[in-house]
């Protein structure tokens, strides 16, 4: 297996161990069947299969479809099956909570990569309730293989010799090219609010609620003329799958205080000035629905701001505090205060950000930056709002050929995963002849899963 289809089946397991689709249903072309059993009763069916490889089109899209691509996606497929059997043989097993704990942290993940929960729910036509509800047995079995997985690799190491070794291994023609990237951190200070118009903010929004509670007015009709959160204004208000975590702690303190059908008091969060309604709650669920109103900020506020800003920069520069310190004790911008501020793709969780794909307001700001220098402040625009930021660029790299001298933690995590694989499949061939293993004939020449056939009849 060269360097490229080894990272493909390294895509393959990732699907197996972290995703779960969020594209539309497409209709059935052919009747389904089962195509795989593991064990007595877990089954793998022809939808399964195909949804996984809708999966992986969707991460690769140049990508063509190969019966090799099916045989290894169905063959990560099994041994997932295989591995949750053994969680219930030694008791590995997750609770509900647990559950629903990664079930919210997917979920947050997809929203930020589809930029709201709105948009996530036309792109799945699904509403979060439902996402949750279709995915939460998917989701307890791969959490059920990741612990007996883990525990197969807890000690599996690569030394730099190995390291080495695996990079001298991979042909030259075969090593990757990997295009420009960067490593970006803010500091993102929003800007204080003119207390005249934070208080105007708060009247209006009073008035709204008493129109609302006093006068009769629908909720939804006032959220469509007044509220100024894009993501449900156009929709009522209307936020399905509100929980305890993912949203701001005093839009969900208020939410969970009250009843089916109750409006809340007017409350401030970080976004403005909300009235809440609740639709439905389920537990530790709500359906509600809200108006926001946000202060406005004057060219003064900004100003203030970026004069703030310019004190924080000057600061880092005169070696008074980093630009760690910087962001856990300034910014506004709690999400990146858990990487320390540096700016991280939401699809892979990765600080490498290709610089063809950043934004362009971001690119713009780090063009004339070398690594370890500071932007000036400046006025950007995210997500429809406007904020003020410092940027750091830590690193910068030209297009080039993987190397060993700027890719080697890269290298070092494919030669790492590529033991892990080894060691997984040695696994499997060890446990075969204890498990029952059933394959459609459609898929029983795939040269890996022929030879766990060949192996399960030899014992």
């Amino acid at each position: 297996m060269n360097f490229s289809d080894f990272i493909s089946r390294l895509a393959c397991v990732g699907l197996m161990l972290v995703s779960f689709s969020v594209s539309q249903a497409q209709p059935a072309q052919n009747a389904d069947k089962i195509i795989a059993i593991v064990g007595k009763n877990r089954i793998i069916l022809q939808s399964d299969l195909d949804q996984m490889v809708a999966q992986s089109m969707q991460n690769t899209p140049n990508e063509i479809v190969t019966d090799s691509m099916r045989c290894l996606i169905l063959q990560d497929m099994i041994s997932g099956k295989m591995l949750v059997e053994q969680a219930e043989r030694d008791s590995l097993l997750v609770s509900d909570d647990e559950v629903e704990g990664q079930l919210d942290n997917r979920i947050r993940y997809f929203i930020r990569m589809y930029g709201s929960q709105e948009k996530l729910e036309a792109a799945s036509g699904k509403t979060i309730f439902q996402m949750k509800e279709a995915y939460r047995d998917v989701v307890k079995e791969q959490m059920m293989a990741e612990k007996v997985r883990s525990k197969i690799l807890e000690n599996v190491r690569v030394t730099p010799a190995e390291v080495q070794t695996f990079y001298n291994s991979i042909p030259k023609d075969s090593l990757p090219f990997y295009p420009a990237t960067v490593e970006v951190g803010q500091v993102v200070l929003a800007p204080p609010v003119n207390a005249e118009l934070d208080k105007y903010a708060r009247d209006m929004a009073e008035d709204i609620r008493r129109q609302i509670v006093k006068d009769g007015k629908s909720f939804e009709v006032m959220a469509g003329l007044y509220s100024e959160d894009p993501g449900s204004r156009d929709n009522g208000g209307r936020i399905d799958g509100v929980t305890r975590s993912g949203y701001d702690p005093a839009f969900v303190q208020a939410t969970f205080r009250l009843q089916n059908g109750e409006i809340s008091p007017v409350i401030k969060s970080r976004f403005g000035y909300h009235i809440i309604q609740m639709i439905q709650r389920r537990g530790e669920e709500a359906d509600v629905r809200h108006i926001l109103i946000i202060p406005q900020h004057t060219d003064a506020d900004y100003k203030a701001s970026l004069l703030r800003l310019d004190s924080i920069r000057a600061e880092i520069i005169a070696g008074k505090l980093s630009f760690g310190e910087a962001v856990s004790k300034y910014s506004t911008d709690e999400q990146g205060k858990m990487t320390g501020g540096m700016i991280a793709d939401p699809r892979t969780g990765s600080t490498q950000l290709q610089v063809d794909q950043l934004d362009p307001q971001l690119a713009l700001m780090i063009d004339s930056l070398k690594p370890g220098s500071i932007s000036q402040p400046q006025i950007f625009t995210a997500q429809g709002e406007r904020s003020t930021r410092i940027v750091i660029l830590k690193s910068r790299t030209e297009p080039h050929k993987a190397n060993m001298r700027d890719d080697y933690a890269k290298i070092q995590n494919v030669a790492k995963a590529q033991k892990e694989q080894q060691k997984l499949e040695s696994w499997i061939l060890e446990r075969l002849p204890t498990y029952y293993l059933h394959v459609d004939p459609k898929y029983s020449d795939c040269s890996g899963i022929q030879h766990w056939l060949a192996e399960t009849a030899r014992n």
